[in-house]
């Protein structure tokens, strides 16, 4: 059973749960806030006539107990008829202010904690991101796209990803590595259709060519890594990257090879069309199972929605294939 709740600022709440005719939720890895929309009929019998609902509202959502969303309306919108529709976001949608911020030598999990203070953001878990980013200089940026760069530059130094996401009110920050459920999605297990598509028009390259400049020298040092068999197949596809001046030989060495492993590939993507799951959120590895394409692995969900109609649960995912 799902369970909505509605927050006036002013204190009074409102269980909307039997006038909700259709709900979805959205999840994404990174670079997004969680999103609901949800619309309900207005004027119902037996409602209120004190019932109200405005922009920056809270509305929390449960099923079976489980909490699944709490977030604040952004858009409210309805007609002559008596359906509205509802529109609102996590914690997440806070970080799309914008500001400055000059960072030396801090971890990405720094970073988080930095920000969700100064911006009056309630904290969960953070990991200890444990990288140390030589320096980042962010000149009215959007928050999120400076914590969205803290955590691909971490990813591309050491290989660890990690997810930021809001439960249920509190910025968390996890490696996705252990975000692992013991679901099955595939064949004979939820799914019920699916598609798959592989690409390399965005983010491949079969060359990577990193520079810095030597003050001391007064030169630029470039350093390349290249694969010479998939510039044959796919032609030249050039990265190109400054890179700190203070990283020492070995550093730079290992950037290379994690750049190379991480671009010099096709990217393929598979979306699933499934019954619904509520564990299931983007961030997370979720094992899947298509035996015609070889797939039987756990992937990390890039983008999730869940669906709610009447008694029908459905879900979408988008899966980063490697």
């Amino acid at each position: 059973m799902i369970e909505i709740k509605l927050n006036n600022r002013d204190g009074k709440e409102w269980d909307i749960s039997e006038l909700v005719t259709s709900l979805s939720l959205k999840t994404a890895h990174i670079g997004k806030a969680g999103t609901l929309t949800l619309t309900f009929i207005k004027k119902a019998l037996y409602q209120s006539s004190r019932f109200k609902y405005e922009n920056g509202d809270v509305i929390r959502v449960r099923k079976d107990g489980v909490n699944l969303f709490y977030g604040y309306i952004f858009s409210i919108s309805g007609g002559r008829d008596e359906i509205v529709s509802l529109t609102a976001y996590d914690q997440i949608r806070y970080l799309m202010n914008t500001d400055t911020y000059v960072f030396k030598n801090t971890t990405a999990a720094d970073i988080v904690k930095r920000i969700a203070n100064d911006f009056n953001l309630k904290l969960g878990k953070i990991a200890d991101t444990k990288y140390q980013i030589p320096a980042m200089v962010e000149d009215g940026q959007k928050l999120l796209d400076i914590i969205d760069k803290a955590i691909t530059l971490t990813f591309s130094n050491t290989g660890k990803d990690y997810c930021l996401y809001d439960d249920f009110g509190q910025l968390c920050l996890r490696d996705v590595d252990e975000q692992v459920t013991d679901i099955i999605v595939g064949e004979g297990s939820l799914m019920y259709d699916y598609s798959v598509s592989s690409s390399i028009d965005d983010d491949t390259y079969n060359k990577i060519k990193l520079y810095k400049d030597n003050k001391e020298t007064g030169k630029r040092e470039v350093y390349i890594a290249e694969d010479s068999i998939n510039i044959m197949r796919w032609g030249l596809l050039q990265h190109y990257e400054s890179i700190d001046e203070k990283m020492n030989p070995a550093q730079i060495e290992e950037l290379l090879n994690n750049l190379a492993k991480l671009k010099n590939r096709e990217q393929k993507s598979l979306k699933i069309e499934a019954l619904g799951d509520i564990r299931v959120r983007a961030g997370m590895r979720v094992r899947i199972h298509i035996p015609e394409y070889q797939v039987d692995q756990n992937l990390l969900v890039n983008e999730c929605s869940h669906s709610f109609e009447g008694a029908d649960h459905t879900m979408s995912l988008e899966l980063k294939v490697i």
